[in-house]
């Protein structure tokens, strides 16, 4: 295994796990409970692959590590299929009732009878890529028009896929957090409705119903799972993907939780930060992470609320972590499976590993052999041009 694990800065900062409320509160267990049966109804659902690295984690003198891969789900190469459609679906629904004046149900809009409202109702989203495509995925499926808004660094290649899905994809100058904005102004102004995954004042439904979808890997984790684990790493980006699997854990472990450790990029670290801050914090991003997924600067404040009571570490990676951990899980050691993922997809990986083979932080972090870890593949390859350009090893890492 390679060197840069062994010598690579990892920063960490310990969370201050607390009440626990806001894990029952935010996200109420009744909306999981909907996301999970909506959901599984929709066509070609089947539960992602659990899979056990069992070769990895004997070199890394832990007694288990378990990948979620959530590159197979609904052929759209990431966890995020399950947030934005689901909410996108839960918006129309209200919109819809409110227009006729009269409930109507997520089957009956699923199913196509009320194509003919939803083809008048537009939605908007701002992406790194996989939400969008997500909410695009869901809008065609539903009859809604779909426009989404990307900046400078996503690439071209999860932008035709959303368009190959529909959308309307509005490329601008600036980074994530613009977009964000952009996508907001522009909906106020022509009463399009925002799917958005992160939260703002005021702005609450569409994420909380976003994260309620994510909360279906949890669900199948725990399904299938007949030992807790003691850890799991989560990726941070906006939040809403760790809020909501901090709410999930909560809810279904109870005082038996495992711990919770937050992986972020060192350049794009909004929640470390707001750790350390202890509140909700923006932070500039200066530079866009290889980690396309993560490189989010303002920590949604729904999000946060749950993960500030949950998270016991966070700690941030180096860049040139993330390339040699796609190889890894692609070209695997021993009989591990073989697993092509994305970028964003190995940051809680890369963070193991790092912190595994480094005395100082995996004592920090409570690792040893007894551990077993849970991690989240969050996508599989999402952009076939880096992954290749990755796999050939011309990158920085």
């Amino acid at each position: 295994m390679t060197t840069e694990f062994e010598n690579a800065t990892i920063k960490h900062t310990s969370g201050k796990p607390n009440s626990h409320k806001a894990a029952i509160e935010v996200l109420p267990l009744e909306g999981f409970v909907s996301a999970i049966d909506e959901i599984s109804q929709w066509d070609s659902y089947s539960p992602t692959p659990l899979f056990s690295l069992k070769d990895l984690s004997s070199s890394l003198s832990l007694n288990e590590v378990m990948y979620k891969d959530e590159g197979p789900r609904f052929g759209l190469g990431s966890f995020k299929a399950l947030g934005g459609s689901y909410a996108a679906l839960k918006v129309l629904q209200r919109e819809i009732s409110r227009a006729l004046n009269d409930m109507v149900s997520l089957e009956d809009i699923r199913n196509g009878k009320y194509s003919k409202e939803a083809s008048k109702i537009t939605l908007v989203s701002a992406t790194d890529g996989n939400h969008g495509r997500s909410l695009a995925w869901g809008c065609k499926r539903f009859g809604a028009p779909c426009k989404i808004y990307i900046h400078a660094e996503v690439s071209e290649g999860r932008a035709e896929a959303m368009r190959d899905l529909g959308a309307e994809v509005i490329r601008i100058e600036g980074d994530y957090d613009d977009s964000v904005d952009l996508a907001r102004s522009e909906a106020e102004e022509n009463n399009w409705f925002v799917v958005s995954d992160t939260s703002w004042p005021g702005y609450f439904e569409p994420p909380r119903d976003v994260m309620h979808g994510y909360g279906v890997m949890m669900y199948e984790i725990s399904e299938s799972l007949t030992q807790i684990p003691t850890h799991v790493f989560i990726q941070g980006g906006c939040g809403g993907f760790a809020g909501s699997v901090c709410a999930s854990i909560r809810q279904i472990w109870g005082d038996q939780a495992p711990r919770i450790v937050i992986v972020e990029p060192h350049i794009a670290n909004c929640l470390f930060e707001s750790s350390k801050a202890n509140k909700a914090l923006f932070v500039k991003i200066n530079e866009e992470s290889i980690m396309a997924g993560l490189s989010c600067g303002e920590a949604s404040g729904l999000a946060w609320d749950i993960i500030a009571e949950e998270a016991s570490d966070f700690v941030t990676i180096p860049e040139d972590v993330v390339a040699p951990t796609v190889r890894l899980l692609a070209r695997p050691e021993g009989n591990d499976p073989i697993i092509e993922a994305g970028e964003s997809a190995v940051a809680g990986l890369a963070a193991l590993i790092c912190v595994a083979k480094q005395s100082d932080i995996r004592e920090q972090l409570g690792l040893d052999e007894s551990s077993r870890v849970l991690l989240f593949g969050s996508e599989g390859v999402t952009d076939k041009a880096i992954f290749d350009t990755i796999m050939t090893g011309d990158d920085h890492g």
